[in-house]
Protein backbone atom coordinates (compact mmCIF):
# COMPACT_ATOMS: atom_id res chain seq x y z
CA UNK A 1 0.00 0.00 0.00
CA UNK A 2 1.41 3.78 -1.10
CA UNK A 3 0.90 4.69 2.89
CA UNK A 4 3.11 1.54 3.89
CA UNK A 5 5.90 2.86 1.94
CA UNK A 6 6.08 6.36 3.32
CA UNK A 7 5.91 5.17 7.19
CA UNK A 8 6.78 1.75 6.89
CA UNK A 9 5.48 -1.42 8.84
CA UNK A 10 6.88 -3.77 11.23
CA UNK A 11 7.03 -7.89 10.13
CA UNK A 12 8.22 -10.73 11.92
CA UNK A 13 10.17 -13.30 10.18
CA UNK A 14 11.46 -16.79 10.53
CA UNK A 15 14.11 -18.93 8.65
CA UNK A 16 14.50 -23.01 9.07
CA UNK A 17 16.86 -24.72 7.16
CA UNK A 18 17.10 -28.36 6.80
CA UNK A 19 21.15 -29.32 6.44
CA UNK A 20 23.52 -32.35 7.58
CA UNK A 21 24.89 -31.18 11.04
CA UNK A 22 26.29 -34.31 12.30
CA UNK A 23 29.95 -32.71 12.06
CA UNK A 24 28.57 -29.69 14.48
CA UNK A 25 27.19 -31.90 16.69
CA UNK A 26 30.70 -34.00 17.14
CA UNK A 27 32.90 -31.23 16.91
CA UNK A 28 30.86 -28.05 18.59
CA UNK A 29 32.84 -25.71 16.06
CA UNK A 30 30.91 -22.94 14.61
CA UNK A 31 32.25 -23.47 11.29
CA UNK A 32 30.55 -26.54 10.95
CA UNK A 33 27.01 -25.53 11.15
CA UNK A 34 24.98 -22.85 9.44
CA UNK A 35 25.40 -19.68 11.70
CA UNK A 36 22.31 -18.23 12.46
CA UNK A 37 24.28 -14.51 13.59
CA UNK A 38 25.08 -14.18 9.83
CA UNK A 39 21.35 -15.42 8.87
CA UNK A 40 19.74 -13.15 10.74
CA UNK A 41 22.29 -10.46 9.12
CA UNK A 42 21.02 -11.79 5.93
CA UNK A 43 17.62 -11.33 7.29
CA UNK A 44 18.28 -7.58 8.22
CA UNK A 45 19.59 -6.64 4.92
CA UNK A 46 16.93 -8.04 2.79
CA UNK A 47 14.16 -6.42 4.55
CA UNK A 48 15.41 -3.06 4.50
CA UNK A 49 15.11 -3.43 0.26
CA UNK A 50 11.76 -2.04 -0.35
CA UNK A 51 9.71 -4.68 -2.54
CA UNK A 52 6.07 -4.90 -3.26
CA UNK A 53 5.92 -8.39 -2.57
CA UNK A 54 6.89 -10.89 0.61
CA UNK A 55 7.34 -13.88 -2.19
CA UNK A 56 10.22 -11.64 -3.36
CA UNK A 57 11.82 -10.92 -0.22
CA UNK A 58 11.40 -14.54 1.27
CA UNK A 59 13.36 -15.91 -2.25
CA UNK A 60 16.10 -13.34 -2.05
CA UNK A 61 16.42 -14.38 1.61
CA UNK A 62 16.51 -17.90 0.44
CA UNK A 63 18.85 -17.44 -2.48
CA UNK A 64 21.55 -16.18 0.06
CA UNK A 65 21.31 -18.57 2.52
CA UNK A 66 22.12 -21.35 0.08
CA UNK A 67 24.58 -19.07 -1.48
CA UNK A 68 26.29 -18.72 2.41
CA UNK A 69 25.74 -21.97 3.11
CA UNK A 70 26.35 -24.95 0.42
CA UNK A 71 25.22 -27.88 3.17
CA UNK A 72 21.88 -26.24 3.55
CA UNK A 73 19.15 -28.49 1.13
CA UNK A 74 16.11 -26.32 2.12
CA UNK A 75 15.38 -23.32 3.09
CA UNK A 76 11.90 -22.81 4.93
CA UNK A 77 11.10 -18.74 4.95
CA UNK A 78 8.15 -16.89 6.69
CA UNK A 79 7.32 -13.52 6.63
CA UNK A 80 4.63 -12.01 8.89
CA UNK A 81 3.00 -8.50 8.50
CA UNK A 82 1.92 -7.48 11.50
CA UNK A 83 -1.59 -5.45 11.74
CA UNK A 84 -1.87 -5.12 7.69
CA UNK A 85 -4.08 -2.51 6.30
CA UNK A 86 -6.63 -4.88 5.28
CA UNK A 87 -10.04 -3.33 7.52
CA UNK A 88 -9.69 -6.32 9.79
CA UNK A 89 -8.61 -7.22 13.03
CA UNK A 90 -5.78 -10.26 12.64
CA UNK A 91 -2.55 -11.43 14.28
CA UNK A 92 -1.29 -10.65 10.61
CA UNK A 93 -0.40 -11.68 6.85
CA UNK A 94 1.91 -12.94 5.05
CA UNK A 95 3.86 -16.14 3.30
CA UNK A 96 5.65 -18.97 4.79
CA UNK A 97 7.80 -20.76 1.61
CA UNK A 98 9.97 -23.76 1.57
CA UNK A 99 13.00 -23.37 -0.68
CA UNK A 100 14.75 -26.48 -1.58
CA UNK A 101 17.85 -27.29 -3.97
Amino acid sequence: MPQERTVGADFIVSVEVAAPLMKAVQTDEVADTVNYAVVTDIVREEMAVPSYLLEQVAGRIAQRVFDGFPQVEKVWVDIRKVNPPMGVHCKGAGVKICFAR
